[in-house]
């Protein structure tokens, strides 16, 4: 059996359908993609990598 990622829009996204979806990954590990093209490609991070990109852009916002 293989995993399938569980998908989730960002509590962040924007209402005007510029979204990210968020899923866990095994490996503590975050995988990241466009809502509007999901079979665009995914950007993966590891846990503690996503945690400082969120505390970056939380602080400079």
């Amino acid at each position: 059996m293989s995993f399938v990622p569980q998908w989730f829009k960002s509590s962040y996204s924007a209402t005007n359908g510029n979204c990210v979806e968020v899923a866990g990954l095994p490996g503590k590990r975050v995988a990241v993609r466009d809502t509007k093209n999901r079979e665009g490609g995914v950007l993966e991070f590891s846990f503690e990598d996503w945690q400082t990109l969120l505390n970056t852009i939380k602080a400079a916002g």
